[in-house]
């Protein structure tokens, strides 16, 4: 559509809004109290040119934006150093990018202003591993889906993480759509290259997953489909990057750049001024940021929140794999409610909904979401409870309009790769996208000096054992060998000292309750903490030699503690 024809359209429709052409771009202007006006504005801008991305230049007024949360720590640590590549964003495309290019003699930083990894979308949302049979063909999302897809096994095998390839079900209430979700199922099998798209009558439905609604006529089928933890991803690529020599920087926040003649000099941040050769922004919902940072904004970022609900290991058996119900829809919105699947721990997880935010930190979570996921879910599986819930949480999605990843170099800064507009399916495509960009890295880097393969490269991480998974043999061996083992400080997940102390010693140390949370469980139960909480600040407090006041939940501004009560020995 021509800028001329575009802007008259736009008019009608908002007319306080305008749109111009500039340097590749489409950039909407204006000011408007509605952000879903300027939502729907600039997603009217969007071109069929893949490369023609819109920018969103209108003021918001309806809500000022909070600032970005900055870490406390303020020191020189990282002051000088000139790392060969500096990764910005410490999610799974981040740890994957890392990982990747710990195959080469490189000298690579990959900082993130958050006190562990997967603080936000990477360690907010399902853990499917999607087999991308709802991605048009043609984009980067299901380019790069079919191919990650694929990884997995391997993958997960190296990082000693848990994988299951559960399966997908699409589930269909109208019988009468059979005929044309058949035809949709070819498509996709034999033109768009997911070969294992199938149709799966209702009996053979039920005969896989008893406890869906009994009302489903037929499913699309998808056994492609799989989950993973995908904080515990997150963390064993970036430690098994660091045990290949690579390095990570928490509390670490970029605060601005220094670009002279189209290249970064410079990049400042709380820890001291680095001078890196090479930039990745890997960043989520603020790679628009970076990208302004380093001189090289051509596309914008609108926030979406997703809303997921944990239920007891006792409602398990609701499901065996990822299933939601369908329904035959007039307008192409985005996932309203998502699914259900049974994670690799053994939970039963509902959602996410989707909701355009304007706000990128906003974790809170509403009822509202709750609500809309559960009553499109008890569709899928009548016995779904509301009451099985034992946590939720919320995270914030990094979509820009064209609803597509963007992986290419920087269009006016030489030394910089974006790896931005990450999300569903980014879990998925996230390791075979990590080798584009780090060849897209090497590219860069060959030009300016020779870069040898890391010979020692070992993908093998091991992760600390897990008793609870232990034949009994096993376990008491272990026991023998460590007592710490044989203490249990949390008994709904069966975690004991050892563990525990295992996750302090790993090649990424996080000292918090829910680092600690994050890799060996404890907590992630039924009474979520209650009561081995204390047991794991003070395991906390003793290995790093601090006060227990010190101990904080996730990290600055979020104290445990105050101090000692009735001038007594209790905490």
């Amino acid at each position: 559509m021509k800028i001329k024809k575009l802007q008259k359209k736009l008019k009608e429709q908002f007319p306080s809004f305008a749109v111009r052409e500039e340097n590749g771009c489409r950039i909407v202007s204006g000011e408007s109290d509605n952000w879903q006006d300027i939502i729907k504005a600039c997603c009217l801008c969007v071109s069929k040119d893949r490369s023609v991305h819109v920018v969103n230049d209108v003021t918001y007024t309806g809500q000022a934006d909070a600032p970005m949360r900055l870490p406390a720590v303020q020191n020189n640590e990282l002051d000088g150093r000139s790392p060969d590549v500096l990764i910005i964003g410490g999610g799974i495309s981040g740890a994957t990018i890392l990982r990747e290019l710990s195959k080469w003699q490189l000298d690579c930083l990959l900082v993130d202003k958050e006190s562990d990894l997967a603080m936000h979308a990477s360690g907010r949302n399902d853990g499917e591993i999607h087999p991308g049979v709802d991605l048009a063909k043609g984009s980067l999302k299901q380019h790069y889906v079919l191919l990650g897809n694929r990884m997995f096994p391997q993958l997960s095998d190296q990082l000693d993480v848990p994988f299951d390839r559960c399966g997908q079900y699409a589930c269909f209430t109208q019988g009468y759509l059979r005929g044309f979700v058949s035809l949709y199922a070819l498509k996709r099998k034999y033109i768009d290259g997911c070969k294992d798209t199938q149709i799966l009558s209702a009996r053979k439905l039920r005969q896989k997953e008893p406890q869906l609604n009994r009302d489903f006529k037929f499913a699309l089928y998808n056994p492609s489909a799989g989950c993973i933890c995908p904080y515990g991803l997150t963390i064993a690529c970036a430690e098994n990057a660091v045990q290949n020599g690579a390095k990570v920087s928490l509390n670490t926040a970029v605060t601005g750049m220094t670009v002279e003649n189209g290249t970064i000099t410079s990049v400042q941040t709380n820890k001291g001024t680095l001078y890196p050769k090479l930039v990745i922004n890997a960043a989520g919902v603020f790679a628009e940021e970076i990208a302004k940072m380093a001189q090289d904004r051509f596309y914008s970022i609108h926030p979406r929140r997703g809303t997921n609900s944990i239920l007891d290991r006792k409602a398990g058996s609701l499901i065996r794999g990822i299933a939601s119900v369908k329904v035959l829809e007039l307008n192409t919105g985005h996932t309203k409610g998502g699914g259900l699947l049974h994670t690799v721990h053994g939970n039963v997880l509902a959602g996410p909904d989707a909701v355009e935010t304007h706000e990128k930190e906003n974790f809170a979570t509403t009822p509202e979401s709750i609500a809309t996921v559960f009553g499109k879910q008890k569709t899928t599986a009548p016995d779904l409870k509301e009451r099985d819930i034992i946590t939720y949480f919320t995270g914030v999605r990094a979509p820009n309009f064209e609803e597509d990843f963007i992986i290419e170099k920087g269009r006016k800064t030489k030394n910089l790769i974006h790896c931005a507009a990450i999300q569903s399916p980014g879990l998925t495509t996230a390791p075979a996208v990590a080798k584009d960009v780090a060849r897209m890295a090497l590219d860069f880097l060959q030009a300016q000096k020779l870069v040898l393969r890391n010979d020692r490269f070992d993908p093998v991480r091991k992760a600390p054992p897990r008793l609870a998974q232990m034949p009994v043999v096993q376990r008491n061996k272990l026991i023998k060998e460590n007592p710490d083992y044989g203490y249990i400080v949390c008994r709904c997940e069966e975690v004991s000292k050892g563990e525990i102390l295992d996750a302090l010693n790993a090649p990424i140390c996080v000292p918090t309750v829910d680092g600690v949370k994050k890799r060996v469980r404890p907590g992630m139960g039924r009474c979520q903490g209650g009561f081995c909480s204390p047991a794991v600040a003070k395991i906390i407090a003793e290995h790093q030699n601090i006060p227990l006041e010190q101990v904080t939940k996730t990290g600055g501004g979020s104290p445990l503690l105050f101090g000692k009560t009735k001038g007594g020995d209790a905490q």
